[in-house]
């Protein structure tokens, strides 16, 4: 059996989280969803649990980290092209998230990516097949 990962998320709008991600393509599983949180399904072994930042706290002693002006941690996501990674960071800006840098082209690695409505770095990778790092 595959290790599944739960990646949680503090966000300050549980509604508008889940409009965004869901113009990115992403689906919820409605058993994990309610009024404080949701979990959204990135593959059949990976998941975003995003939780109302009141939810969140209830996980951890430790203050919210301001995703705006902080990196608490960069999620990144395999695309099956260069164009795949570009479309999903121009879809994510136009659902309302930002760029925060430019593409990066390492040879072996293509990458570009967004943040999310709450500031969350979500990067977005292509991995050239044949070409040795």
């Amino acid at each position: 059996m595959a290790t599944k990962i739960f990646v949680n998320l503090p966000v300050k709008n549980l509604d508008q989280s889940i409009k965004f991600f869901t113009q990115l393509g992403y689906s919820f599983n409605p058993q994990f969803t309610d009024e404080t949180a949701t979990c959204m399904i990135i593959s059949e072994d990976i998941f975003v649990m995003l939780l109302t930042e009141e939810k969140f706290k209830l996980f951890t002693p430790k203050a919210i980290c301001d995703a705006t002006k902080h990196t608490e941690v960069l999620i990144a996501l395999s695309c099956r092209s260069r164009a795949e990674v570009d479309e999903q960071a121009r879809v994510a800006v136009a659902a309302g998230g930002t760029i925060y840098s430019e593409p990066q082209d390492h040879g072996f690695m293509y990458s570009h990516g967004f943040q999310d409505l709450d500031g969350h770095i979500w990067e977005l990778i292509f991995m050239e097949p044949n070409v040795p790092n």
